[in-house]
């Protein structure tokens, strides 16, 4: 629901294309349909990497679903000053608590235009591949169902196992593995490759 009173922010990706881990997040939110009701998922991409970063479940949609995902980003990122924080203009990321969060730790905040999905085409991306190749094929009937399978996909396969094109065909947790030690002029350590396996 983009229909608020916050304050809105300028699309600062039209002519940015990310070169490295942390200077673009970009967030979303989705729906999981349930037999009796409906759970939102909440998530944060690494743009870079496509490596999803943070997330989070719950029954409503509301700020503080997207602030949980933003706040296991952080943890995990612990990001430098400068990130840019893109996402689309719903009340979630808008609110008072989000916007609060970001700046204390130095984002810069960016959101799509007005009905414009491909200014998020990214996140919109790992939805359509979260739904088609999970969330359709399990038919989820109960919040345990998706609290017990999401992550499991989430961590192992999307972030482990699914093969990207634009990566070079490699997983977001191997091509992340590769840059980092590129960046460093270290070759990998043995074993710290994950298998990939096209899914």
């Amino acid at each position: 629901n983009s229909n608020h009173s916050y304050p809105l922010y300028p699309n600062r990706l039209l002519d940015l294309t990310p070169s490295a881990l942390n200077q673009l997040w970009v967030a979303d939110i989705t729906y999981i349909r349930i037999l009796t009701a409906f759970v939102y998922l909440a998530v944060i991409l690494d743009r870079f990497s496509r490596k999803a970063i943070g997330y989070a479940l719950s029954r409503h949609i509301d700020t503080a679903l997207s602030l949980q995902a933003l706040e296991m980003a952080i943890e995990t990122r612990q990001p430098p000053v400068g990130v840019i924080h893109h996402s689309d203009r719903g009340v979630q990321y808008a609110a008072d608590d989000y916007v609060e969060t970001l700046q204390a730790y130095g984002f810069e905040i960016s959101m799509a235009r007005k009905g414009n999905p491909y200014d998020n085409a990214v996140a919109e991306s790992f939805m359509k591949t979260l739904k088609t190749e999970e969330v359709y094929l399990w038919e989820y009937r109960t919040v345990e169902d998706v609290q017990n399978r999401l992550p499991y996909f989430i961590e192992q396969v999307y972030n482990r196992k699914r093969l990207h094109s634009a990566l070079g065909y490699r997983p977001p947790e191997e091509f992340e593995t590769l840059w980092t030690a590129a960046q460093n002029h270290q070759p990998p350590r043995r074993g710290t490759l994950t298998q990939t396996v096209q899914t």
